[in-house]
């Protein structure tokens, strides 16, 4: 039914069923296509779903990736099925990218699980890795009373929002000053995580939209949770994975201009990372 919602098309559930196991050889095809040697951005999460196995439904995690490619368009790099979100496996996710082709990423956007700016590090050593902003600011209010909220959000804005690093340093000082004492954990995660939520301060403000939040990749998982809203669960990975990559296909064929201000945003780059894109911009 949610091919025939994505194509406006009405056709029977066996005929669904048939065409989808085509679908098979041309998933994995695409899963092992070869990469561009240069993204410029490269944002990763993951999305959980429940999958049967002997019998029962289990958690999995769908790893996703995201690139802005040297035109500034977006391209999925691929998709990854594992039992859980971990450090571990994400290593393995890059190795296969590199392996397919992948030679270089400036900056890299994701959320905060532990481990995982060394592991892209272990895989690019010389990309950049930028921690979400908006995942450490929910993952900050949770241990915050409710009662102070609003005003720990009015000390925190300082933070994030600064125009150079050394008045956000400034700020998270203030902040810990005000709040340390009471949220000792909160103030704690900004401080050891900082040299990757900072990163952004570098870059002028057309760099800094781009990679201080993993939104960009989050609006693809509301896409796929918008196909897979109806389905508690999936008889199996490839039921999953299908139905994905369908929802990618569709999304893709409207990937066809580049992000607002890209060749602005690439001859900043061009400055900020001087040599490393030479190769792929014939310069």
């Amino acid at each position: 039914m949610h091919i025939a919602e994505i194509y406006c098309l009405s056709i029977s559930t066996a005929a669904i069923s048939a065409m989808t196991d085509k679908l098979i050889p041309e998933l994995k095809q695409w899963q092992q296509r070869p990469l561009q040697s240069h993204y410029p951005f490269v944002w990763l999460d993951a999305i959980h779903y429940k999958i049967k196995e002997e019998g029962r439904y289990t958690g999995k995690a769908v790893y996703t990736v995201l690139g802005l490619d040297m035109e500034g368009k977006k391209d999925i790099l691929g998709l990854y099925l594992s039992d859980n979100e971990g450090a571990n496996f994400w290593l393995s996710v890059l190795t296969d990218l590199q392996h397919r082709g992948l030679q270089d990423i400036l900056i890299a956007s994701v959320d905060g699980l532990t481990g995982f700016p060394e592991a892209i590090n272990a895989v690019f050593p010389d990309t950049e890795v930028q921690l979400c902003i908006v995942h450490q600011i929910r993952n900050s209010l949770k241990y915050v009373a409710s009662k102070h909220q609003k005003a720990f959000m009015v000390d925190l804005k300082p933070v994030y929002k600064a125009a150079t690093l050394s008045e956000a340093e400034d700020a998270l000082d203030k902040l810990e000053a005000a709040w340390g004492k009471q949220y000792p954990i909160v103030l704690r995660s900004w401080r050891t995580k900082w040299a990757n939520l900072s990163v952004y301060f570098k870059y002028p403000e057309p760099i800094r939209r781009v990679i201080y939040t993993t939104n960009i990749i989050e609006s693809v998982h509301r896409q796929f949770r918008k196909l897979t809203k109806t389905k508690g669960g999936f008889p199996n990975e490839n039921s999953l994975l299908k139905l994905l990559y369908l929802g990618i296909q569709n999304a893709s064929a409207k990937w066809t201009m580049p992000v607002h201000n890209w060749n602005l945003t690439l001859s900043q780059l061009a400055i900020y990372f001087d040599k490393r894109l030479d190769i792929v911009l014939d310069v």
